[in-house]
């Protein structure tokens, strides 16, 4: 049985040596604070509470989070907030495009809460960000990281159409502990939302990440991995799981996997085909995602 926190009072894990980064250029990290709240934009980077955010910011590199600061789901690895979301704002394309201009960046990735309160689930606005940027910076390549859309057809479809270069939908963990770690979505579903972005695209390379330490078996890991392989997916992260709070909705860490054991799960994933395997304890799925991008092309 997983684990959580009863509590706030529990003291936190304590992490591993192997976690520690150097100290970030925080001139820049203000730079693009400021960028980002002058605009009213959100990023995953700050809403998660990814660790490496310093590092990103600090090259000038941002995930942004369009569709609010609200999810319509409450998984049990994640610190966004849930519950009811905001209207949708119209004006938030653009500005994601001006910020992208304004940053000059050359890769982007763009992903969102999840919004089942949405008959699109939110695919409209990830094709009008796409045509913003598009418009405003034609040279920039974009990869966008999309929720399970509840797996509609016409909603993938409408993202593929848009033709970014990648399109990522995370699988999170093996088939076992989905139930609880992500209680609304679905193991299945996932792979079967990977299946149709290859099968309807042409071009656009796939991509999926797991994270590791909820109490996972290697075997498991790795028929998650071969799951993924088998639906065509060519681009796969590998990353350690860390809860994001006390709060007892969050799920404790099991194990902190070694440094090691990633390379081996690297390993095994490009013999298995794999395009590109990024796997490492501050791996995440957006994590230095034009390596990616660029190794599909090797």
């Amino acid at each position: 049985m997983l684990k959580t926190y009863e509590n706030t009072s529990i003291a936190p894990q304590k992490l591993p040596s192997w976690f520690k980064q150097p100290l970030p250029d925080m001139s820049k990290i203000r730079e693009m604070q400021g960028i980002l709240r002058e605009r009213r934009l959100y990023t995953v980077c700050e809403s998660a509470h990814c660790p490496n955010m310093g590092k990103c910011w600090g090259q000038g590199v941002a995930t942004f989070m369009i569709l609010g600061e609200t999810c319509t789901r409450a998984c049990r690895f994640c610190a966004i907030e849930a519950g009811k979301p905001a209207e949708v704002d119209p004006s938030e394309p653009y500005h994601v495009a001006l910020s992208v201009k304004q940053l000059n960046l050359r890769y982007v990735v763009v992903t969102s809460v999840a919004r089942d309160d949405l008959a699109d689930e939110g695919a409209a606005q990830f094709v009008q960000t796409i045509q913003e940027i598009r418009r405003l910076m034609p040279q920039t390549k974009i990869e966008i990281l999309i929720p399970d859309f509840s797996n509609k057809l016409e909603s993938l479809k409408m993202v593929i159409a848009a033709k970014p270069q990648v399109i990522s939908h995370n699988i999170e963990t093996v088939k076992r502990l989905s139930p609880t770690v992500r209680p609304q979505a679905g193991y299945q579903r996932s792979l079967d939302v990977l299946k149709n972005l290859k099968d309807l695209s042409e071009g656009i390379f796939t991509k999926s990440s797991i994270m590791l330490g909820l109490g996972e078996t290697e075997a498991e890991v790795l028929e998650t991995m071969a799951d993924l392989r088998s639906v065509g997916c060519d681009i796969l992260t590998v990353g350690q799981y860390l809860s994001p709070s006390q709060m007892k909705r969050h799920l404790k860490v099991e194990r902190f996997i070694t440094p090691e054991e990633f390379t081996r799960y690297k390993d095994q994933g490009m013999r298995m085909g794999f395009k590109h395997v990024m796997s490492g304890p501050l791996v995440r799925s957006s994590y230095l995602a034009e390596e990616g991008y660029e190794g599909c092309h090797k």
